[in-house]
């Protein structure tokens, strides 16, 4: 019995040493935009889960929609860059935002990564999500999720889909809006200073009903 228990206390140990090596080299790459794993390119389709304080949603992500942005976030979702993040812009029937780590140091490093453009091959319909941005050529890790399909309009402006929500999109619909825009606001509101030199400490002191992405979970699929 004792060698039992010992041999499995061992086990799990290897095993705790392993999530966390694993953890830190995800952070190594995460730190660095120019290591070499991000110029890979995504698969076709992929699914990527988050569990969030409201319960789970599923986003198929398609990347004939928009390459350029599917490509950044497969990488960005599977090292965790999401993870732990604060859903701090709510519009009720509009949209909702993330997209700023809670990590200060690792929102300082990609906060002025941007992205070139991709054309809009899908609508800005309701449960499609796109990069926020606030001009040509302005994306970096910012996400919105429609809510509504007169969102349609922003296609005009140049946001482009990269993928729908084909589950959960209850959870979705119940994220906190009653802060509206005061909590982080779009990129071009000038209120994001504060989340980004503050990180999860800031909102969780001054907006604590802020919804909250736990972590995601990235699945090819063949589909």
């Amino acid at each position: 019995m004792r060698r039992d228990t010992a041999l499995l206390a061992m086990l799990l140990l290897t095993g705790a040493t392993a999530c966390s090596d694993n953890a830190a080299a995800d952070r190594a790459t995460l730190m660095n935009p120019d290591h070499p794993a991000f110029a890979q390119p995504a698969p076709d389709v992929f699914r990527a889960t988050f569990e969030t304080s409201e319960g789970a949603f599923t986003m198929e992500v398609h990347r004939d929609w928009a390459p350029r942005g599917v490509d950044r976030f497969y990488h960005l979702a599977r090292l965790g860059f999401y993870d732990d993040q604060r859903i701090f812009r709510v519009r009720a029937g509009f949209i909702a935002q993330f997209g700023i780590p809670g990590d200060t140091a690792l929102a300082a490093v990609w906060r002025d990564r941007t992205l070139a453009d991709d054309s809009v091959r899908a609508s800005n319909a309701r449960g499609r999500v796109a990069y926020a941005m606030t001009g040509p050529d302005t994306r970096t890790t910012q996400l919105y999720i429609n809510y509504s399909d007169d969102n349609v309009r922003l296609d005009a402006d140049g946001f482009a889909p990269i993928g729908e929500i084909i589950d959960g999109m209850d959870a979705v619909d119940r994220f906190y809006s009653e802060y509206d825009e005061s909590a982080g606001g779009g990129m071009r509101g000038g209120l994001q200073g504060p989340v980004f030199s503050g990180g999860n400490a800031y909102l969780d002191r001054h907006y604590p009903e802020l919804d909250r992405i736990i972590r995601v979970t990235v699945a090819t699929t063949s589909q």
